[in-house]
């Protein structure tokens, strides 16, 4: 006598099946949001590097339009927009990087 019943036994597998089935959809539920955080954090960085093309195309424009500048002081600006531009587009492909990176460990 007090030997554990198949019955008993039958609702312990359930109960661990069902416990481990909540366990499933919560790590499914929190990949959704990391595919989310992902989508949003690569949208930022697109977002980022556009508006920066953008306002360094416009600053280029200006100084090409403004007369107050000497030509040695137009070939320094323009050389510190392509250092500002080279140093962008490394943050960006190294954001992209990370971001692909924590998703899909290498």
């Amino acid at each position: 006598m007090g030997d554990t019943s198949e019955r008993e036994f039958l609702g312990k597998i359930v109960s661990i099946k069902t416990k481990s089935s909540k366990k499933v959809a919560e790590v499914k539920d929190d990949f959704g949001k990391m595919q989310k955080l992902k989508a949003e954090s690569l949208k930022k960085t697109e977002e980022m590097m556009a508006s920066s093309e953008h306002d360094l195309e416009k600053l280029e424009q200006e100084m090409v339009k403004s007369k107050d500048l000497v030509p040695e002081s137009r070939q320094r600006l323009k050389a510190e927009v392509e250092d500002a531009k080279y140093q962008i587009r490394g943050k960006y492909y190294e954001l992209k990087r990370r971001i692909s990176a924590a998703i899909v460990p290498e």
